[in-house]
């Protein structure tokens, strides 16, 4: 038995965070046994567990995904904890030590804010020099420098974060870090250097181009140097009027713009005593105050990946430009080799036009380094700003080698969890896509880009993305930080939640209007916190952000209340299916699907999490009032959208999806509902039309309702829209638009069109839960207890997925053989049970590892065309032959588009009648089948049975040499 991925408050060894109630979580893996019977939490001042101040004592009621230590937290204190851990086989297990430590919580600070006696544009260096006239125990710093800042500590850079403190709503909370520097100190003379940037606290941010100082105007810092002494002494080091302050070699930093580096104005040893400080200018005390002043809640943005450019381009307009290979977020590293005064420009682009480099989708974002230089050949990068792109333009350099160049990934600290693989390598690079979009939008807040003037915490994207996220990467502590932004916010706008969290406050408020209260975008005040108890079952999630989630649905019903009472939203601004491809009038941007429906649609559905929310957390009373709330608004638009029959009164994609997802017609009408789904769906070509509201859950909806093959046809579909349509094209990342480049390559709207946008990425949620068919459950959430449901598809000859859940590894795949056998892979973490549905199976049929499923000791029995297994922890191996063909067989009763949409069977048929793939005569004929054009009285002489026999044979060819 091993126990590991102690967690405290789901951060590992959390430093000076904010920790609120204190959480506990770990995993148990490696073991024999079944189920944990008991467990015991110890926490210590020491790592040797001499000064235990908590222990839990042996208890069968521990939890590993939340226990909740009742104990008070002593100021500046690390504290050191483990956890033992029974099974049901009788073995045990103590993990290994883990810690985490408090900040200042109420202790009142010593240091003041000062800042700089400078030009206010001018960035900054502010530094102290003090002795400590003994060695150095333990040195902790508590800091926060507005807009950003980097610090050294006696000439060593002090930390691998970079955007501290962080982006939050710097009007109500202003977080402040904790950081180790007991091995950057000695006894005698040390320093403390901070240099400072402008980022979205003073620099240019905001809509139509941004403003400047939109939270303040002036450079500020806060520092507090505490030092534990070996001669018993514990020495206080704060800002105050005698630090000093000169110019950085950063002359201008901003996150739409990039950065302006000197080396010549570098000042040697700025970080180290002894220097001479007579240019140094005084700092000033600034009345910022304590009270807005918190422990941090971010996680650190750091580097966490690098990669290598691939290829160097030199374009027919003489530029030279690096291509990475991906569109990431971050910077490069280079090395920097120049005469005295030679400036060296990195220019930084999405895409390629004409061969050319490109950034007109960049909008007023200069996104560029200049870096000038001192005449020393060193290595370089910028300090306060960040670029998206995959292409950098190069002016200046000599000579460029490949090898003097490195892509800096950054996002916030945190850890990959999910990964998916298939048959199909469009599919997989897909969802790797949609990874590597999270990656480049997870920067501290869930950004909708990080390429143009924007790069802003979108709620309507959060909402629709959170469930995609907390599969690919463990996310509650960012998505933590990022609802405290949302409730701050909230509480200024009685009970509204702004479109932009955190919402951006532009100095004159003449010109912009900072909305809020939109339906999707405001839902993420219910949706992530109920997303986030979900994923991890930690109930703590839900009652920080219970205030948030019944405020948001009282300030619809409020809306409700003044406009009538029909338990309808019908007023006011939304987005409604923000993109979508089926408005009347293709400049509207919120598509075809009445704003006001899914306004009522989604004020049904957060009234419905409310209800649930409370019944969780015990407030019954609650619970009913706000189900019966949900009842009211569901009848209402049953009566305003539906026919007596069911049908719905609004013929679009998303319409019918919505009413199928969030439960809003009655069961005997469902199937009328994904019947008019599946046909509207037919008459559009079986491709998508839907927009941020609509796709998110189109493909479950389809495979949860008896449609997976329709399910699996949008995933697939490769021409415009789909979402490979993109992959085909080049992408390395979702694109906003389903059209962002268009067949040819060029580039589409330019006033609204970022490559980095991930919304769209939420269909690899539906690659987790449904193709590979992994689901939490709500009565036992955090994957304690998993639904497991694959739904293969002739299609794809395997799908596979592997899921760190908070509560062990997680393993679900399927693979259909030649000759139509299903085999399915499991693996179930210790501790946990999940419901087993094995589709179109007879229980007779069914063998586990090579024997009779009947004859073993799983418990099994036959529900309709599916075996129904309940599984405990370990690996499963299930194959049989299913009761309905699988394999993807054509015959003459298929439609021509569903041939020519299936890579592999488009190259054999263009082989069998050339050019036929791109005959434009048959374009019409794409929605008929091959009988009916055979003997639709246009003579095309083709032998489609021979066509289909050609198809078949080479594509079993091709399937035994894969396997």
């Amino acid at each position: 038995m091993r126990v590991k991925n102690l967690r405290t408050n789901h951060i590992t060894n959390p430093l000076g965070f904010e920790l609120g109630k204190l959480r506990m979580s770990w995993i148990t893996e490696d073991t024999v046994s079944k189920f944990q019977t008991a467990a015991r939490v110890e926490i210590a001042l020491d790592e040797a567990f001499e000064n235990i101040v908590f222990d839990s004592g042996i208890r069968e009621d521990i939890d590993s995904l939340a226990f909740y230590p009742e104990m008070k937290l002593s100021v500046r204190t690390r504290y050191f904890w483990r956890v033992t851990v029974w099974g049901d086989s009788g073995d045990f297990a103590t993990s290994e030590t883990a810690w985490f430590e408090t900040a200042k919580l109420e202790e009142p600070w010593t240091a003041k804010w000062v800042t700089p006696s400078l030009d206010k544009e001018l960035h900054p260096i502010i530094r102290k020099e003090f002795k400590l006239p003994s060695e150095v125990i333990s040195a902790r710093v508590y800091m926060c420098g507005l807009g950003l800042y980097e610090f050294e500590v006696n000439g060593r850079k002090a930390s691998e974060e970079y955007f501290a403190p962080g982006f939050n709503a710097y009007d109500f909370w202003l977080q402040y870090q904790t950081y180790d520097i007991t091995e950057l100190l000695k006894e005698g003379d040390n320093c403390l250097s901070v240099m400072l940037g402008n980022g979205t606290y003073k620099g240019r941010y905001g809509f139509d181009g941004g403003y400047n100082e939109l939270y303040g105007d002036k450079f500020a810092l806060i520092c507090e140097i505490v030092v534990t002494l070996k001669n018993g002494m514990t020495a206080v080091i704060g800002t105050d009027e005698s630090w000093k302050a000169i110019e950085a070699p950063v002359k201008f930093s901003g996150v739409y713009d990039g950065e302006v580096y000197d080396a010549n104005a570098e000042i040697e040893g700025w970080s180290k005593p002894g220097i001479d400080e007579r240019n140094w200018s005084a700092v000033e005390l600034i009345d910022i105050g304590y009270e807005k002043l918190t422990a941090r809640l971010s996680l650190p943005v750091k580097i966490k990946e690098e990669i290598k450019p691939i290829e160097i381009i030199h374009t027919k307009k003489g530029e030279t430009v690096l291509d990475m290979g991906q569109n990431m977020t971050g910077w490069i590293r280079f090395k920097a080799s120049a005469e005295k005064g030679q400036e060296l420009l990195l220019e930084f682009g999405e895409i390629l036009q004409d061969d050319c480099f490109y950034r007109d989708n960049l909008r007023t974002a200069k996104a560029e380094f200049r870096y000038i230089s001192d005449g020393t050949s060193k290595v370089v990068q910028p300090h306060f700003t960040y670029y998206g792109f995959r292409y950098v333009k190069l002016t200046g350099f000599k000579e460029v080698s490949l090898e003097d160049f490195t892509g800096c990934v950054i996002y916030s600290d945190l850890e990959l969890t999910g990964s998916i693989e298939t048959s199909n390598p469009l599919v997989n690079k897909l969802f790797k896509n949609a990874q590597w979009g999270q990656k480049g939008n997870f920067l501290d807040v869930p950004t909708d880009c990080p390429q143009r003037d924007e790069k802003m915490g979108w709620t309507g994207d959060a909402q629709v993305f959170a469930s995609t996220a907390c599969f690919n990467m463990y996310s509650p502590a960012f998505y933590t930080k990022y609802m405290y932004d949302l409730r701050e916010e909230q509480k200024r706008l009685g009970g509204s939640v702004p479109f932009v969290v955190p919402s951006i406050k532009p100095k004159n408020p003449v010109g912009i209007v900072n909305g809020n209260g939109s339906t999707a975008w405001g839902d993420a005040a219910t949706i992530i916190p109920w997303t986030l108890y979900l994923h991890y079952g930690d109930k703590e999630l839900l009652a920080q952000q219970f205030d948030t989630m019944k405020d948001w649905v009282d300030y619809i019903k409020g809306i409700d209340d003044n406009t009538g009472g029909r338990r309808l939203w019908t007023v006011g601004f939304h987005f409604a299916d923000w993109l979508a491809l089926d408005a009347k009038n293709p400049a509207e941007l919120t598509g075809g699907t009445d704003k006001y429906y899914i306004a009522s649609a989604y004020y049904c559905y957060s009234a419905k999490l409310v209800a649930k929310a409370s019944k969780i957390l015990g407030k019954i009373e609650l619970s009913e009032e706000y189900s019966n709330l949900a009842e009211e608004i569901k009848q209402a638009i049953l009566r305003e959208y539906f026919t007596p029959n069911g049908r719905s009164a609004i013929n679009t994609q998303t319409a019918m999806i919505v009413a199928l997802y969030m439960d809003l017609v009655p069961e005997d009408h469902r199937e009328r509902t994904i019947k008019d789904l599946r046909e509207k769906l037919d008459g559009d070509n079986m491709h998508l039309t839907t927009g941020f509201v609509g796709t998110p859950y189109f493909c479950r909806v389809l495979s949860e309702n008896g449609s997976n093959e329709d399910a699996y046809r949008l995933l697939l579909n490769d021409d415009y829209p789909s979402w490979l349509y993109a992959v085909k094209l080049g992408a390395t990342t979702i694109w906003e638009r389903w059209n962002s480049v268009l067949p040819d390559g060029t580039i589409g709207d330019t006033g609204m069109n970022s490559l980095n946008h991930y919304a769209y990425g939420s269909i690899a949620e539906w690659m987790y839960r449904n193709m590979c068919g992994i689901n939490p459950v709500e009565d036992v959430p955090g994957f304690r207890k998993i639904r497991l449901k694959p739904t293969p598809h002739g299609s794809l000859k395997y799908a596979k997925a592997n899921f760190n859940s908070p509560n062990g590894p997680i393993e679900s795949g399927w693979k259909l053989s030649d000759e139509g056998i299903l085999t399915f892979e499991f693996e179930i973490p210790f501790n946990t049970t999940a419901e087993l549905i094995l589709p179109d199976a007879l229980l007779e049929n069914v063998k586990i590892y090579g024997s009779s499923l009947i004859e073993s000791d799983i418990d099994a029995v036959q529900e309709g065309s599916n075996v129904v297994c309940k599984l405990t922890a370990g690996r499963y191996n299930f194959e049989y032959m299913p009761s309905k063909e699988y394999r993807y067989i054509y015959n003459l009763d298929n439609k021509l588009c569903e041939l020519i949409n299936n890579v592999e069977v488009k190259e054999i048929l263009d082989e069998v009648i050339p050019s036929l793939v791109n005959n434009q005569v048959l374009s019409f004929l794409f929605q008929n089948t091959l009988k009916q054009i055979s003997c639709g009285g246009m003579d095309l002489g083709i032998d489609w049975n021979y066509a289909l026999n050609k198809i078949d044979s080479e594509l079993k060819s091709k399937a035994i040499s894969i396997l």
